[in-house]
């Protein structure tokens, strides 16, 4: 291995994996790098599974309150579930294995909008930090950390915990330095200041995170991948939800409500967003920025045909083959892609500003234009809120998609009212399922229900929403606004326990 830790005051507390994970102890609040499978631990999450399991073995408790700026990975969270030692977590998991503690009750789930997560820990609202564990690329003199493939949380973790951890990972390509702004003008009320940046790649920070020598207790060097998971080519849904939205972008630039170059994107994960970006790819539209989340193999791919100008985001999110093409071609992507902390790449303030166009995807929604993004059936998470409210409420335009149905046809996406609300009709301008569109801008409840119902609503339920809306618009001649019957307005998602099919 190439020495990567040249301070040597911290090179000093070089150390293994198991003697670092000893160092964290029952009821401590740890917060992790990593965001969306990318720059989180690789090491010390094997290490703590292994002393929380011995101790559950000796009778004594071994619980952890676990913090992170977004999904890590199976040997991440995963390992820590299996192994019973998480308390409580925030804000953002997908992990299955964690996901059954979170609805069985073991484990106190703290979904949380993404931009808020490290404002509030800065505000006092979690509680002491008590341990920070974060992967980096290199260790610099005096305290520079050369930050990984993901920044998410990691600048308020350093600054915040009690003691720090670092993890030292060889596999992050070390040409990784130079590609990350990270913003050290925060502030808290009442002397904050205007954050200013006005274009997406403007850089306002400094490409290093920085943390205080003497907290570091232990470094820990590591060669391990990012956990990369594969996307799969567009499928004849995925295609037409893509194809509906470069439609209706079309019909913006024509109305002269967005120029010819569109206003920056910002996509969420997933094969549908993949498959959004793919349609760009083919299409018109050239020039084109991002100022988003994650950065996907769909990105790579506007980013190589020169489609997509440059991406700013937090994270890298991609397959193995992505991350083989952007390791091989990585001095080219320099300068046009930028890491930031997730506290700037989705601040209201910024995403506002540069009025970005927002597509996320969406559990179910409902004939008003409520959206359900987090639970299924009312009650059980799915992953969480993650980033869409934070773009969404504040898109110059947003896209809310999904497959119109799911469970093999079995569950609507369009329902009579959603089990649990995410985004209210205020927020949500356009929905799309792969039967078209409806624009809800500047539209009362009793015009958006006809527009979802027959423009996003499968076939086989139509007749059965427009049927609920009528009968609710008749039932109470004085309360017409948002018309329902109260009595049926979850009776899908009922018979849907009771029987398998809505």
């Amino acid at each position: 291995m190439t020495n990567r830790i040249t301070c040597p005051e911290l090179s000093a507390r070089t150390m293994t994996a198991e003697a670092a994970a000893a160092l964290i102890h029952h009821g401590d609040n740890v917060g992790f790098s990593g965001f969306t499978g990318a720059g989180y631990p690789k090491a010390i999450p094997g290490a703590l599974h292994d002393a929380m399991v011995a101790a559950h073995t000796r009778g004594d408790a071994f619980r952890i309150g676990l913090w992170t700026g977004a999904s890590t990975a199976p040997d991440a969270d995963g390992v820590l579930a299996k192994a019973h030692g998480v308390s409580s977590r925030l804000p953002y998991n997908s992990d299955p294995t964690m996901r059954a503690l979170i609805n069985s009750g073991e484990v106190d789930y703290i979904d949380a909008h993404l931009s808020h997560s490290a404002q509030h820990m800065w505000f006092g609202f979690y509680g002491r930090l008590d341990v920070a564990v974060v992967e980096v690329t290199a260790i610099l003199p005096g305290g520079l950390l050369v930050p990984s493939s993901s920044v998410g949380n990691n600048k308020t973790w350093l600054d915040q915990a009690q003691k720090v951890i670092l993890e030292v990972n060889h596999w992050q390509p070390r040409e990784l330095e130079g590609f990350h702004d990270i913003y050290y003008g925060a502030a808290l009320p009442p002397h904050r200041r205007p954050i200013e940046l006005t274009e997406p790649m403007q850089r306002i920070g400094e490409p290093y995170l920085r943390v205080d020598p003497a907290k570091v207790v232990a470094v820990v060097e590591t060669d391990r991948p990012d956990r990369n998971s594969p996307f799969s080519p567009p499928d004849e849904v995925s295609a037409a939800i893509a194809d509906h939205v470069l439609d209706f972008l079309r019909h913006e630039v024509r109305a002269g409500r967005m120029p010819a170059d569109l206003l920056p994107l910002q996509s969420g994960v997933g094969n549908v967003a993949n498959a959004m970006l793919a349609g760009l790819q083919g299409s018109e539209f050239t020039n084109l920025t991002a100022f988003t989340e994650v950065i996907q193999d769909g990105m790579l791919d506007l980013l190589d045909s020169g489609t997509l100008r440059t991406a700013s985001a937090t994270s890298f999110g991609l397959s193995d083959a992505g991350v083989r093409r952007f390791m091989d071609g990585i001095a080219s992507y320099k300068g046009r892609i930028l890491l930031r902390s997730e506290e700037i790449s989705n601040h209201p303030e910024l995403v506002r500003r540069l009025g970005l166009i927002a597509m996320n995807g969406m559990i179910e929604a409902d004939i008003y234009g409520n959206v359900n993004s987090t639970h299924i059936m009312g009650s059980a998470i799915m992953n969480g809120i993650g980033g869409s409210g934070d773009f969404a409420r504040n898109a110059f335009l947003n896209f809310f998609v999904t497959p119109s149905t799911a469970k093999d046809g079995a569950i609507s996406a369009i329902v009579p009212m959603v089990s649990h609300v995410d985004h209210t009709e205020h927020d949500v301008h356009v929905i799309v399922t792969e039967h078209g569109l409806a624009d809800l801008r500047g539209t009362s409840p009793q015009d958006r229900a006809p527009r979802i119902i027959e423009h996003c609503a499968h076939p086989r339920f139509r007749e059965a929403l427009q049927d609920y809306f009528e009968r609710a618009w008749n039932e109470r001649p004085t309360a017409r606004h948002t018309p329902h019957l109260l009595g049926e307005a979850l009776s899908w998602h009922q018979r849907y326990l009771d029987t398998g099919s809505m």
